[in-house]
Parts: C-alpha cells; structure tokens; sequence
C-alpha cells in the first residue's frame, strides 16, 4: 500500500489533480500567497498600516517592539516589492518617506483577519 498518496484525499476527481497540485493550483496559489506573508515582521507591519492608513518607519519603529531599522527596512522594501504597500517619498530635508497598503494589500486583510479569527476559533 502506497502512504504518500495524499493527493487522493482532496476531494476532486481524479482527472482533475492538476487543478490542486499542478503550477497553477491551488496549493501553488496558496503557497504563494504565504510567501508574501512570510517574514517575521510583515504581518506585524500590514496590520499596523491596516489599523492606520499611513505611517513613517520612525512610527513603525516605535509601535513594533523588537524590530530593527536593518530588519524593518529589509520588510518594508519586500513588501513594496510585492505590491502589497506602497512607499512615497516627498524628497524633502529632512527626509520625509510615508507608507500605506496598496489596493493589492487591502485585498489581502480580511485572509489576514480571517485566519486570525480562525485561529482564535482553534485555540490549542
């Protein structure tokens, strides 16, 4: 008897495994929506830009505990990478830089409070 035969326990018809585990499927698509969640501080940073519409990294800084320019910045810019907020840059001097969640990043908030919910519903 073959173990490693999970794919027979989604329940789709066999002919149509690729709709869940070939490149484009669902445990694809999944996979890369955790990617861009994935990283220490980001979830802390899109709820934080979530329950204020714009911030300045010095607030993040302040509002994060634990966080490191290095790592904060590090964060901020993989999460402009993937669209999911957007950094405006007003070129003054002093430096004023101020970010918000992109259409893309609301889009992304209720998964977010929903698997908050979910895992306040499931507590161990």
């Amino acid at each position: 008897m073959d173990t490693a035969r999970t794919h027979q326990k989604v329940p789709i018809p066999v002919e149509d495994r690729r709709a869940c585990l070939g490149p484009d499927g669902t445990v694809a698509l999944v996979t890369r929506c955790l990617r861009l969640i994935s990283g220490r501080w980001k979830l802390p940073i899109l709820f934080r830009l979530y329950a204020d519409e714009v911030l300045r990294s010095s607030q993040m800084l302040r509002d994060i505990p634990g966080v490191s320019q290095k790592m904060l910045t590090q964060h901020l810019r993989e999460l402009e990478e993937d669209r999911l907020i957007v950094r405006s840059d007003f070129g003054e001097q002093p430096p004023r830089v101020e970010y918000r969640l992109t259409d893309r990043g609301q889009a992304l908030m209720p998964v977010l409070l929903a698997a908050r919910q979910f895992a306040d519903d499931h507590k161990a």
